[in-house]
């Protein structure tokens, strides 16, 4: 084995002369995944004038110094640029949103949370999916405005997912 299996940073052999360069390597594909912030979303061509430490997402068909680098992650060095390919759970802020992208089965998933529960200071407010609420259908003595206020709370409730429609 001559690189780790994730991030595919290369090893250091006895005997291996210019050592500094693998050990530099492996600090540059450090520096763009730990922590990671890509610009923003996935792009196809390489920016004109990047920043040394921007890293940026490539997109599915890039071109340019990119071409053959799809879904990699890109980080713009003093040496140029330098790949990373990602693997499920790598994740990076996307500084232009604020949001995140994170890496599963073979794709970038930006902005895209899961999980099974949301607790704001230790009290859930967003938990499982529950069964779909029927709307009101009436009944001997019906009440227009309750029916309307009530239908349009389970529209708003269905909308955001929190019910079945």
């Amino acid at each position: 084995m001559s690189a780790t299996p994730r991030l595919d940073l290369p090893f250091i052999v006895p005997g291996q002369a210019q050592k500094e360069l693998y050990h530099n390597e492996a600090l540059q594909v450090l520096d763009a995944v730990v922590s990671a912030a890509v610009e923003g979303t996935p792009l196809a061509t390489p920016p004109a004038s990047p920043s040394v430490g921007s890293c940026y997402i490539v997109g599915s068909s890039p071109t340019g110094s990119w071409s053959g680098q799809a879904g990699k992650l890109a980080a713009y060095t003093s040496g140029g640029w330098r790949f990373v390919r990602p693997f499920d759970g790598l994740s990076a802020l996307v500084r232009s949103s604020g949001t995140t992208a994170v890496y599963r089965s073979g794709a970038w998933e930006i902005g895209k949370l899961r999980g099974s529960e949301v607790t704001v200071d230790a009290v859930k407010v967003v938990g499982p999916r529950q069964a779909a609420i029927p709307a009101p259908a009436g009944g001997s003595i019906a009440d227009l405005e309750a029916r309307a206020a009530i239908g349009a709370i389970l529209a708003a409730m269905r909308a955001h997912g929190l019910i079945e429609t």
